[in-house]
């Protein structure tokens, strides 16, 4: 697992979308008040993106905010556009003028899942939805206007506050009895925020600069992920595997949604990310 040491450059760091579960795991490695919310800084105002930065004076900025809602941008096109297009251009812009060092973060979503390996830097990317389509237009406005800026690609994250991951989801699902219906015929590398805050710093502390994929080691189908999260819980609930036709969401999902690299080693196995989360998600524990 990367170091999550600050040095010199991320000693002064700005992270928006500092609520989120990537942004709220930066802020609790890089410090207090090292974050702005989405309420403090929407990414769209460009005026407040500047006025934010230039009052900051960070040495780095980590872009983790995002509309992140999948379906729901298939009927909110211009939303979706305005937070992972236009916003991330906005952030790019006042970096360059302010000289600070961009770190942006972009998903797996941007391939169609097609081919029979993990999708690696050099591949096209092909997004098949809107949501997709929207942070493959941020990540090329980003690089456009700063083609020092990181742009880091990652895959099914989780971690961080309680009901915002995948894990939390399915907890509560099982714990209100629910059936499990989880899709088998998608497969992702399940990537802990806690590793892939450490790996962005750590980047960055490098001067890795340009497109870059970041995920945890190994990868499996959804279903078998939702089974995985229940063992280390010690559940015992049954977990219906169903295809994304019988799921019928809104967005198409890329079949093989898997990363690997060709710049860096990949995060440590997705089992033992997941391991270490559920630790902490004990009785009686809360986050820090």
């Amino acid at each position: 697992m990367p170091s999550s040491t600050r040095t010199e450059l991320t000693a002064k760091a700005l992270v928006l979308g500092a609520a989120g579960q990537l942004g709220a795991e930066m802020v609790r490695m890089l410090g207090p008040g090292s974050g702005l919310t989405r309420q403090q800084l929407s990414i769209t105002d460009a005026a407040a993106v500047e006025a934010s930065i230039a009052a900051a004076r960070p040495r780095v900025v980590f872009n983790c905010a995002a509309y992140n809602a999948v379906d729901r941008a298939e009927s909110e096109p211009d939303r979706a556009f305005a937070v992972n297009a236009d916003g991330p251009r906005i952030v790019a812009v006042a970096c360059a003028r302010l000289g600070v060092q961009l770190v942006h973060f972009s998903t797996n979503f941007v391939f169609d899942g097609t081919q029979d390996r993990p999708y690696v830097e050099t591949d096209t990317p092909s997004p098949q939805g809107v949501y997709a389509a929207s942070k493959l237009e941020g990540e090329r406005r980003v690089l456009e206007v700063m083609p020092r800026a990181l742009v880091m690609r990652t895959a099914a994250v989780f971690g961080g506050r309680r009901g915002d991951s995948f894990p939390e989801k399915i907890l509560e699902r099982a714990r209100r009895g629910e059936p499990l219906r989880v899709v088998g015929d998608q497969r992702v590398n399940p990537t802990c925020t806690k590793d892939l805050a450490a790996a962005a710093i750590e980047q960055v502390e490098a001067g890795a600069t340009g497109l870059l994929h970041a995920a945890a080691a190994g990868c499996c189908a959804w279903d078998e992920f939702a089974r995985a999260v229940l063992a280390e819980h010690g559940l015992e609930v049954e977990v219906t595997t169903i295809s994304s036709v019988d799921l019928a969401a809104p967005a198409r999902r890329p079949g093989n949604g898997c990363l690997e690299s060709v710049r860096m080693a990949a995060l440590r196995p997705w089992q033992d990310g997941l391991r270490e989360w559920a630790a902490g998600r004990e009785p009686g524990l809360q986050d820090p």
